[in-house]
């Protein structure tokens, strides 16, 4: 692509010394071209490119020749966060490939609709994120789309599920908010035997916790708002797979209009360097923190995959990936208090250092009361039939000292105990 003064070369028009002065304010000199590698990512905040020809223009527009024509169907900002997430699932040097979008939840919703339409059906875990729960109960519903909701450690309820013609099996790495871990070989077997597509919402775990396209699963979605940014400072999410399976996603995120922004793509690539780095700490201090709460007479359970008599504490042993030679277990912890709902919210409010809100995957340490937030969709039956105990508290574990935080969560404790 050449500098979008094109005109200067040819025959005709005004000369260049002779154009007015708004024409001169448009057709600026070209930006320079840099052949030195930049370390930092440039920011393309452009919505559309320039062509010397029609022909170039249709030719890239149709695929036929690399390049971007407009930033709703590419952009080289939000295209390298993508490419890097894609190396970071699996860098191993495979046909994968990953598309961007403007959320979490956009990036599910392009991923359900790709492979599912009018009279498919669907197999999800009954306690998955209540957006995702909401988008299958509520919405693909009313276009025809049909959802099982089963146990999502329950192989054998995933095994009857699929018996009937199912077009996408869903899964959580870690469940959201239980911190239940998937059997992804074994669910990947069951889709692929059924013929059906296999996706994964790995937001709780992140790259560098699990790789799960390295066990057989189709498609990977992160809500990259969490632990991909990491500062949360930026909205986006992202879906990585093989070519051909991407390639379908695509042209959802074309067709609907789901794309990441450059500055947020700049942000949340920015956040990929220091992902292995941060995860590390998430999960090492939330494994103390869950050690220290497990036994505390407000507490009625904790569920951290890390603690060994969690149900899927060995499954996450075969599955996650070690550093600094332990297991990373993620950075979440799920704490039910002795009291029910009330307890709940009232363990939230008396914490000091960590904030109540939404999201996770931060520096700041996180709380939420899941039943009246995050899964404010799912009544009190569809609560108990994805094990979402009404008092349960969502803790995502900052970069806080971990000593600081256990004195506070104690503390809290101690007081709701009475």
């Amino acid at each position: 692509m050449t500098d979008v003064a094109r005109g200067d070369d040819r025959t005709g028009g005004t000369a260049p010394g002779q154009r007015g002065e708004q024409t001169r304010a448009v057709h600026l000199p070209p930006q320079p071209r840099v052949e030195q590698e930049s370390l930092g990512l440039a920011v393309w905040r452009t919505s559309t490119f320039g062509f010397d020809t029609s022909q170039e223009y249709a030719d890239v527009l149709g695929g036929r020749t690399p390049g971007y024509v407009y930033t709703r169907d590419d952009n080289p900002t939000v295209h390298a966060f993508a490419e890097a997430v894609a190396a970071l699932e699996h860098p191993a040097g495979e046909d994968v490939q990953a598309q961007a979008f403007g959320s979490g939840m956009a990036a599910i919703t392009a991923t359900l609709l790709a492979f599912t339409g009018a009279g498919t059906h669907v197999v999800a875990p009954a306690g998955c994120y209540g957006g995702t729960w909401s988008l299958l109960a509520h919405t693909l519903s009313r276009f025809g789309v049909e959802t099982t909701f089963v146990d999502g450690t329950d192989l054998a309820a995933y095994a009857a599920a699929v018996e009937r013609p199912t077009a996408v099996v869903w899964a959580e790495t870690l469940a959201n908010p239980t911190m239940a871990v998937a059997d992804l070989p074994r669910l990947a077997a069951l889709a692929h035997d059924a013929g059906a597509i296999f996706a994964v919402d790995s937001t709780f775990a992140s790259p560098a916790v699990c790789q799960p396209l390295r066990h057989g699963v189709d498609l990977v979605i992160h809500s990259a708002t969490k632990y991909l940014g990491g500062h949360s400072d930026a909205t986006g999410g992202v879906v990585i797979g093989r070519g051909e399976l991407i390639a379908a996603v695509r042209h959802l995120r074309v067709e609907t209009g789901g794309i990441l922004g450059p500055d947020e793509a700049f942000l949340l690539r920015r956040g990929l360097a220091t992902l292995p780095l941060r995860m590390a700490r998430h999960c090492a201090s939330a494994l103390v923190l869950a050690e220290t709460i497990t036994g505390h007479p407000a507490v009625a359970r904790v569920d951290y995959p890390g603690l060994p008599d969690h149900p899927g504490h060995d499954l996450a042993d075969q599955l996650f990936l070690r550093g600094d030679g332990r297991t990373r277990y993620g950075g979440v912890i799920w704490v039910v208090p002795h009291g029910g709902r009330e307890a709940g919210m009232r363990f939230a409010e008396l914490l000091r250092l960590p904030v109540t809100g939404a999201s996770l995957g931060g520096t700041h340490t996180l709380v939420g009361h899941a039943a009246s937030t995050t899964h404010r969709q799912l009544d009190d039956d569809a609560l108990a039939a994805g094990g979402i105990d009404p008092a349960g508290v969502r803790l995502s574990v900052g970069l806080e000292d971990v000593e600081d935080l256990s004195a506070d969560l104690l503390g809290a404790l101690d007081e709701l105990a009475g």
